[in-house]
């Protein structure tokens, strides 16, 4: 099944690529979930490096305002993606009947825990990176091996979850649903700061 994927040793085999080759050369895995899961994964890898931009000292309002609309895009993909891993999921159990209607809901769908083991590979790499910095203060690489442990427990206590959702999932157990994020910014009809703005665009 789609969840047997090993999703954390997929999340840091992408980050290391990605932060070690040109991206023109990656091409996304052939099975179709592997597939959403490293599309999912690089829409937050492209997120944390955007915000980091937008974190650069000496940065210009105009920079700022190109950087935030990137951010506002690539978020909306990143939450897009989240829900397509559940209706992938879902339209697989749909095949045994499942998930059983009467089993207890889970308050977070697999497309959400999926997310947040992303964001966990990325801040594992990149407090690895800390740790073997050379021109660190002293002190900042026993931090970081500190930070480091937390983060590998928190993700295999997240995977460990997972897994146990997806099995209960099968068993009849437990059920979950796509729950959408209905994301209201980049939508021009219902952010105001966007609609009232045109309309006085239109009205100069």
């Amino acid at each position: 099944m789609p969840l047997h994927l090993e999703i954390a040793a997929l999340h840091d085999q992408l980050t290391h690529r990605w932060h070690q080759d040109a991206m023109e050369t990656w091409r996304a895995p052939a099975d179709p979930f592997a597939s959403l899961v490293a599309r999912q994964h690089l829409a937050n890898f492209e997120l944390w490096h955007t915000e980091d931009a937008a974190r650069t000292p000496g940065a210009t309002d105009a920079d700022l305002a190109r950087v935030k609309r990137r951010i506002d895009e690539t978020n909306q993909r990143r939450n897009d993606l989240s829900e397509q891993l559940d209706r992938f999921l879902l339209d697989t159990l749909a095949s045994q009947s499942l998930p059983n209607p009467t089993a207890p809901l889970h308050s977070e769908s697999p497309g959400l825990m999926i997310d947040r083991l992303s964001i966990l590979a990325l801040k594992i790499y990149h407090t690895q990176e800390e740790q073997r910095r050379i021109d660190a203060p002293s002190g900042h690489a026993e931090r970081n091996h500190e930070r480091l442990a937390i983060l590998l427990e928190q993700r295999a206590d997240l995977a460990a979850c997972l897994k146990q959702l997806w099995n209960e999932t099968l068993a009849g157990s437990r059920r979950f649903k796509l729950y959408r994020q209905l994301k209201m910014y980049n939508d021009p009809t219902l952010n105001p700061a966007v609609y009232r703005n045109a309309s006085e665009v239109e009205l100069a």
